[in-house]
């Protein structure tokens, strides 16, 4: 029983760790178009990344440092900075490019509902996920809400060149890196904890970062940057980039990574509210119809079968032990729904 009570309890924490993580996430996007208003995007994000890099390394000095551990291998080095340039070099190239160029309030809804379709989408031809009938359903109506989403953003185009379409695009991309990056990151946690795993991927994603934006660094006129840009770019910093991107990687040493994008859904209340209150952006009815399509799609394709399976292996076993517990290969017991 305690045991059961101890596997409950971490279960629990896992999930309080996602949802503040998706919580960050959903801010992150309205502060973010904040600050790309005031200089180019290449250099917003490395300013970010910059700065989460400087905060885990002081972290990992102080507290990795106390809670000691073995050390690390160059594979588990080369795992971490590899998966660190998928989640935080290629996704943010591309969410940063796509707020200069489309709504902050599009990308809150694009990344975060069509993330978890693009991971089961792979883990499904991968062979990781069962290819039953209602999954494949939610997979393809979630491309249809897509689809009638981005059908809405080319008819209210920021510009004549139709820049808020071409910004949902880019942000369509970042969501195929978040993908990648939450199925390849549940290998990187095996042998190593999630702050060491934190920092190496962000430091590599960071100077990666720093390289592509060199060449727009003269075009910043930093004497005029506002307080108030400068506090965004502090806060993206520490919270949706330090702390989210460590949140994550603790709940994804209990859960799944279609688990973790299955909470991901809750990412758009947080960014569309940032957006509206902060921002005073909105879409059209046309965008909001492709949106329901979208996260009903995403529900389906995600979840279909998880819970039923999860109710016959509860039935079966006693005491409950989370179904992802274990550090495997990314999936849940039976499936991983």
């Amino acid at each position: 029983m305690e045991k059961d009570a101890l596997l409950r309890n971490e279960s629990a924490q896992a999930y309080m760790y996602l949802l503040a993580t998706m919580a960050l996430f959903g801010s992150a996007f309205a502060s973010s178009k904040s600050v790309v208003g005031h200089m180019p995007h290449q250099v917003a994000a490395v300013l970010r990344f910059g700065g989460g890099a400087v905060i885990l390394v002081l972290l990992l000095i102080f507290i990795g440092r106390k809670a000691g551990g073995s050390a690390l291998t160059r594979s588990q080095i080369l795992r971490a900075v590899a998966v660190g340039l998928i989640g935080v070099f290629a996704y943010n190239l591309f969410f940063f490019w796509g707020l200069s160029l489309a709504p902050s309030i599009d990308g809150s809804i694009i990344v975060p509902v069509l993330s978890p379709v693009i991971t089961t989408g792979i883990l499904v031809a991968m062979g990781r996920e069962k290819a039953s009938r209602g999954r494949i359903g939610g997979l393809a109506l979630g491309v249809l809400g897509a689809v009638v989403f981005f059908i809405g953003a080319g008819g209210t185009g920021v510009d004549a060149g139709g820049s808020r379409l071409i910004g949902d695009l880019i942000y369509l991309l970042g969501a195929l890196s978040w993908a990648v990056y939450s199925i390849a990151s549940k290998k990187v946690l095996v042998g190593m904890d999630p702050l060491r795993a934190t920092t190496f991927g962000t430091l590599a994603g960071a100077f990666a970062l720093l390289l592509f934006a060199v060449p727009a660094l003269p075009d910043v006129e930093w004497s005029t940057l506002s307080s108030t840009t400068w506090l965004n770019v502090v806060y993206l910093a520490v919270g949706p980039t330090a702390m989210a991107y460590l949140f994550y990687y603790r709940g994804l040493r209990v859960v799944s990574p279609s688990t973790a994008t299955l909470i991901m859904f809750s990412v758009p209340v947080f960014g569309v509210t940032c957006a509206v209150v902060f921002l005073g952006e909105s879409f059209g009815g046309l965008q909001l119809a492709g949106a329901v399509i979208m996260l009903a799609g995403a529900l389906l394709a995600v979840s279909q079968g998880r819970f039923r399976q999860r109710a016959a292996r509860e039935r079966e076993t006693d005491p409950v032990v989370p179904a992802s517990h274990s550090q495997g290969d990314g999936r849940e017991s039976v499936s991983r729904g």
